[in-house]
């Protein structure tokens, strides 16, 4: 394939349109980024970059031991009622028997000190 210097030799502009066209950076649009909110293809410089993470990211539902206090009975089973985490922030005023999946050192220190039990797993 012939190159195209050598296939538009003898035409006067060589491709380029009329003589003024092919003198500075003017034509292209401007040196660099120079213009590049006036011309097209600013995708290429804008918009997303970076790792997409695909796939499903597990959020575990949690449930504080104040919370407790609002449910009837002395055994809750909150793995039942879709909770994942006991955590230990509130005070729990009675003794209750809670089975979770998992739970907070701290949260199973208050349910036994008011003499309650946790069975995790």
């Amino acid at each position: 394939m012939r190159r195209k210097t050598k296939k538009m030799r003898g035409s006067k502009t060589c491709g380029w349109g009329s003589k003024k066209k092919h003198r500075g950076k003017g034509h292209k649009g401007g040196h660099g980024f120079a213009g590049g909110c006036k011309h097209k293809h600013l995708e290429w410089r804008f918009g997303r970059h970076g790792f997409t993470r695909h796939g499903r990211k597990l959020e575990k539902k949690i449930i504080n031991v104040e919370e407790l206090n609002k449910f009837e009975g002395d055994e809750i089973n909150l793995t039942e009622l879709g909770y994942d985490k006991l955590l230990g922030a509130g005070f729990i005023n009675r003794a209750v028997k809670v089975i979770v999946k998992e739970a907070t050192p701290k949260a199973i220190e208050k349910i036994k000190a008011v003499g309650g039990e946790v069975i995790t797993g």
